[in-house]
């Protein structure tokens, strides 16, 4: 597999996915949108068919690994060369936030519409008339619709968070990698897209409650980065705070989903 194959199969696999899981959420969660308030179940199905669009999109050219603890684990395993880890990590994060724009692009009069409710954002201006306290925690904390780019945890408690991020990343990338076995000895190849998108939505419904389920750094940090320097009014803070959670999390998941994977199933 050439550079270019991954970096181009990487780049738009991620891109696709991230406008399709960021666009579930922006149509769940913004004013003027039809499916506003479409629960969570929308978003783990939406999550889980843009895994399996962005999959069969990148698996023929660079493996359609779309995540760098899928990269890292299959590393961990053998599959997939170190040499060649930098090359996936920079192509999925460069993808992630190209998906982040056009999400944008495509809800941008529902970003406006949202933005400028004094409903969900007391108006234009109001934080003019905030305390310096209040400006801060402002600036710094969760946005308004920050959770269409990133994850943020319902109950904050940093051991709690990374550990469900660990737990959920584990189950996926165990999955990924033993559809490689099967592939050898079962021909499980042609569904490998499909049976992990059903995967991604097992986990969002069973553990994704805490912490929205990142499973995945460069699905949570990439468009985190994007909402920091877009032009939004009103956007609040990107939440920096917490973002190493779904960066860290996730990292340490796939590297313990390989070690397993090479001591229980090689």
């Amino acid at each position: 597999m050439s550079s270019s194959d991954i970096f181009i199969g990487e780049t738009i696999g991620t891109a696709v996915l991230i406008l399709l899981g960021g666009g579930v959420c922006a149509a769940v969660t913004l004013k003027r949108s039809k499916a506003r308030d479409a629960g969570w179940l929308a978003i783990t199905f939406g999550w889980g068919f843009g895994v399996l669009t962005a999959a069969y999109l990148a698996g023929g050219v660079s493996g359609a690994h779309l995540n760098p603890a899928v990269t890292l684990g299959l590393a961990i395993e053998g599959g997939t060369p170190w040499s060649d880890v930098p090359l996936y990590l920079a192509s999925q994060l460069l993808g992630a936030m190209i998906g982040a724009v056009l999400v944008w692009l495509t809800y941008y009069g529902q970003f406006q519409a949202h933005l400028t409710d004094r409903e969900i954002v007391g108006g234009p201006g109001a934080q003019d008339t905030l305390a310096p306290v209040a400006q801060k925690s402002a600036r710094s904390g969760p946005g308004p619709v920050l959770g269409v780019f990133s994850t943020a945890p319902e109950i904050r408690n940093a051991v709690q968070n990374l550990t469900t991020e660990i737990i959920a990343t584990v189950v996926l990338v165990l999955a990924i990698l033993t559809q490689g076995l099967n592939d050898q000895g079962n021909g499980l190849g042609v569904l490998g897209a499909l049976v992990t998108a059903l995967v991604v939505v097992g986990i969002g419904l069973s553990l994704g409650g805490p912490t929205g389920y990142a499973i995945n750094p460069v699905r949570d940090l990439g468009p985190r980065i994007v909402h920091a320097l877009l032009p939004l009014p009103n956007k609040g803070g990107s939440d920096w705070a917490y973002a190493w959670v779904p960066v860290a999390g996730p990292l340490i998941g796939g590297a313990v989903a390989g070690g397993i994977y090479n001591i229980a199933f090689k």
